[in-house]
């Protein structure tokens, strides 16, 4: 068992006191009776949150709006869970969601996740994506710093020379100074004419 399912898992049985229902979803292979679980009405979120994981890890495309609906919930590990289960997935539909969330600033508390997952992925909207947040929270007093750096170091690690200007801007911001010197030094040097 991989640890992000082992600590999914724990979290899971906890959630449902150790309900037969939560050892039946684990212990099931039928897709099927996963996919149910998705749709089905009065469904807890544990069980929907199971059932989305599994099939995500499947790469059985049912999961993917359960799995971008836990994308953005307020529950970090949900969101990271969603996270894993969705870089698994290989959906094409995944990067321009996490793109969606991660620029949403009606949502920026919970774009950490989504910003984590595009420099997984390192699709095409990857880059722009989190040059457009990263953008957006180089704003004075702007209180998501979490997300400003993942963006820094995401940025770095996708190495892409669209990303220079901003992170050089991010080299005034003393929370962010550090990650945006090692971010610039993994871009690749521009040949000179």
């Amino acid at each position: 068992m991989d640890e992000e399912l082992r600590s999914l898992t724990e979290r899971l049985r906890q959630e449902s006191h150790g309900s037969a229902a939560c050892e039946r979803l684990l212990a099931t292979e039928d897709h099927d009776e996963l996919a149910e679980v998705l749709t089905a009405p009065g469904q807890p979120l544990w069980a929907r949150e199971l059932a989305a994981f599994r099939l995500g890890l499947a790469e059985d495309p049912r999961a993917f709006e359960s799995l971008v609906l836990l994308l953005n919930h307020r529950d970090p590990p949900r969101c990271a869970s969603a996270a894993y289960a969705l870089a698994r997935l290989g959906d094409p539909r995944t990067a321009r969601a996490a793109a969606a969330l991660a620029t949403n600033e009606l949502r920026v508390a919970y774009a950490l996740h989504p910003v984590r997952l595009l420099v997984e992925l390192r699709a095409p909207e990857s880059v722009p994506a989190l040059i457009t947040t990263l953008e957006r929270r180089l704003r004075p007093h702007d209180p998501y710093r979490r997300v400003a750096l993942a963006c820094v170091e995401g940025l770095g690690a996708l190495g892409d020379t669209r990303a220079k200007r901003v992170l050089s801007e991010a080299l005034a911001h003393p929370a962010l100074a550090e990650a945006a010197v090692h971010a610039l030094a993994r871009l690749p040097r521009q040949r000179q004419g």
